[in-house]
């Protein structure tokens, strides 16, 4: 049996930062999680889709910030169970907890942080009767590797971020870009919206709103595209289309937890620590809900620092904890003890 300070059950940014944190306060970490590798949906979904609203990085590619977070976590020396769903919890007598995965690997822990951000996803698929045969025959769900358009033709459907951002990305990878929307108004980002109109003038990528595809055309894989556009009916040659609607998310056999849902989501206590209703367990990220929620990474890694402090106190009763900067209480293994990091402070301001 695995045991740990803090089972965290998502290996996302928000959990693999909220090991970071518990370092800090030398609480041990051990994390599960579905996928066969580290950093949720930004490994899987979209590993080199830019990011930008995380602090100090104008833009960072998520497989590059997925690498940056493995790297400033490894000092502490967390544990992977990895291509594992957690599916029961057990809460013992001493108020420990005991979580087995599908395949029966048990992990006992003082606490439970869950950082499943969407939990299990599939994406929304457009209602087109064949596209299940073109399916990876030119049909995309995800861009894992723009490279894979590189010089080609592609469209792709959809009026959110995702669908938006990729558009404003592919126009310097494939040879041609076409953005479908079926309204004439985003909901995307307003300043992602005015880049591609932007590009719209420059030619570099082509918008049809409001339109729909409604048909696949090719023998072996995806040649054109049928659509319907102002009323009428038009064809458009492409070798890739990336239908971008989003995903379903579904808690998997958390759900069946005993935990309070609200929407897909696990309601927690933003006024205190992002408990749920069952003490000791937490969910931080996308999972969880709660007036004025924001499904942010930024707002995850806040979320992921709360709920660390609030273990601390839980298994330290009486135990007074200074809350310091780590520029001045230094972090072991990256500029060397925290004594000399207080020392060279203290000689700075003499």
């Amino acid at each position: 049996m695995i045991t740990t300070d803090i089972l965290i059950i998502g290996a996302g940014p928000t959990g693999l930062f909220a090991v970071f944190e518990a370092g800090l306060l030398k609480l041990k970490c051990h994390i599960i999680d579905a996928l066969p590798q580290q950093g949720g949906q930004l490994a899987e979904l979209y590993p080199k889709k830019p990011i930008f609203d995380i602090p100090g990085y104008p833009s960072v590619m998520a497989g590059d910030l997925v690498g940056n977070l493995m790297e400033q976590i490894k000092q502490f020396q967390p544990g992977f169970t990895l291509n594992e769903r957690a599916e029961t919890i057990d809460k013992q007598e001493d108020g420990t907890f005991i979580v087995t995965t599908n395949k029966g690997t048990e992990h006992h822990a003082k606490a439970v942080a869950i950082a499943g951000g969407l939990g299990s996803f599939e994406p929304r698929k457009p209602l087109i009767e064949e596209i299940a045969f073109y399916e990876d025959k030119g049909v995309e769900y995800f861009v894992k590797d723009p490279e894979l358009f590189r010089d080609k033709k592609v469209v792709i459907a959809g009026g959110g971020d995702s669908a938006l951002d990729w558009s404003v990305f592919l126009a310097d990878v494939a040879s041609e870009v076409t953005l479908v929307h079926r309204r004439n108004e985003f909901r995307g980002a307003l300043d992602s919206v005015e880049k591609v109109q932007e590009l719209k003038q420059l030619g570099k990528i082509n918008l049809i709103t409001p339109a729909e595809i409604t048909g696949i055309r090719g023998t072996e894989r995806v040649e054109a595209l049928d659509l319907q556009h102002d009323g009428g009916h038009r064809t458009i040659e492409t070798d890739y289309f990336i239908p971008l609607f989003g995903l379903t998310p579904k808690l998997g056999p958390i759900a069946n937890w005993g935990l309070e849902i609200e929407k897909n989501a696990i309601k927690v206590n933003n006024a205190l620590d992002y408990q749920t209703n069952i003490e000791g367990v937490y969910a931080i990220g996308d999972v969880n809900t709660y007036p004025g929620k924001l499904k942010l990474i930024l707002c995850g890694f806040h979320e992921a620092t709360l709920m660390c402090q609030s273990v601390f106190n839980k298994l330290n009763p009486g135990k007074k904890y200074v809350l310091k900067y780590t520029t001045v209480s230094g972090v072991d293994g990256f500029d060397g003890t925290r004594k000399q990091a207080e020392k060279q402070v203290v000689k700075a301001i003499g």
